[in-house]
């Protein structure tokens, strides 16, 4: 399993879990981060990525968050956190 709290990216993109923010989008930059596959699904097709989870494991997040995840276009792990950090701040 994956935990949750703080997760930082090798560039120190930081995605913080909190109360209106799931820890489960932390479990889910985990995996993208141990896993390129995940990572590029992740990116490339995110409905299906989410969908399929990472190793047998979904990830339950809120039809915001998983509204936000999908409807982002970004070339790279940090660039999705990025967008995804500040659309969540900029909604709460």
């Amino acid at each position: 399993m994956i935990s949750s709290q703080t997760f930082r990216t090798s560039l120190s993109v930081t995605i913080t879990s909190r109360q209106t923010h799931s820890s489960e989008l932390s479990r889910m930059f985990a995996a993208a981060v141990v896993n390129r596959q995940f990572c590029e699904a992740l990116l490339k097709n995110p409905l299906e990525a989410l969908q399929n989870g990472y190793l047998g494991e979904t990830f339950l997040l809120s039809m915001e968050e998983r509204e936000l995840i999908t409807s982002i276009r970004a070339d790279s792990l940090t660039d999705l956190a990025k967008q995804m950090n500040r659309a969540l701040k900029n909604r709460h």
